[in-house]
């Protein structure tokens, strides 16, 4: 992944952009009328219509600041169960791993739909 600078615009604390392959992601910090911070995330992947144009498809998440930490909390768990799947030699792109199974069973259990409301 390589480093690209951004310019900071008023509404925005910090910006920083990363390009990985053929996506760019931009971390994003901002800041709301109110003063709080929040985080965007954005992927952008370059394209082309059947004309052969080139447009950017984007994609964007908004974090607040009252999620910042289950969200670390979730992504440090899926990479560590990515790293672990692959270290065991448990993952095959032809079909889910019983350990993938097991653990997508027991978080789906755990979901409860009052709190995504």
């Amino acid at each position: 992944m390589e480093d690209v600078k951004t310019p900071v615009r008023n509404d925005e604390v910090y910006s920083k952009a990363i390009r990985a392959g053929k996506r760019t992601y931009f971390f994003d910090v901002k800041s709301t009328r109110g003063n709080d911070l929040y985080l965007t995330i954005t992927e952008s992947k370059k394209k082309s219509n059947d004309s052969g144009k080139s447009f950017y498809e984007k994609h964007k998440v908004f974090l607040y600041k009252e999620d910042f930490d289950k969200f670390v909390d979730g992504l440090q768990h899926t990479l560590d169960v990515i790293k672990d799947l692959r270290e065991n030699g448990e993952f095959s792109s032809e079909e889910a791993s019983p350990a993938y199974q097991e653990h997508k069973e027991s978080v789906l259990t755990d979901v409860k739909f009052e709190d995504l409301a």
